[in-house]
């Protein structure tokens, strides 16, 4: 089963939180044993899991992303995305969530984000729940 959802970003960069999304798929499928992939079709956006009780640990990542891949460097592609495009491959556009009891297997901790690199943007995150 694919199921595809969109979100709107309000800023540059941020993290947003999609874990209640992707476990609203994951109980309509029915699936009690499996794989959920996560997938954000954009090469300025990624998907990760990370730390869901504490807002600073996103807001320490974003920040060492930018100190790592700044805003203004000597860039090539004209577009001026650039930085976004990098991180997007630092972080990675998807994420293999196990499937157990029909619930998806998160650490105490753990939240699922979408990562925002070059918003403000309508997009769109693809769902595949596997037996």
């Amino acid at each position: 089963m694919v199921k595809k959802f969109t979100l709107s970003t309000n800023s540059k960069t941020e993290f947003i939180e999609i874990t209640p999304q992707v476990e609203r798929i994951v109980k309509e499928s029915g699936v009690k044993e499996g794989i959920c992939w996560v997938f954000a079709p954009h090469t300025t956006a990624g998907i990760t899991i990370n730390e869901g009780a504490d807002p600073s640990v996103r807001q320490d990542i974003l920040n060492q992303l930018t100190r790592i891949v700044p805003f203004r460097g000597n860039y090539l592609h004209l577009e001026g995305n650039s930085p976004a495009h990098i991180k997007s491959s630092i972080i990675g556009v998807s994420e293999a969530i196990i499937i157990e009891r029909g619930k998806l297997v998160l650490g105490t901790w753990q939240s699922l984000y979408f990562c925002e690199f070059d918003g403000p943007r309508h997009r769109q995150v693809i769902v595949k729940v596997q037996q």
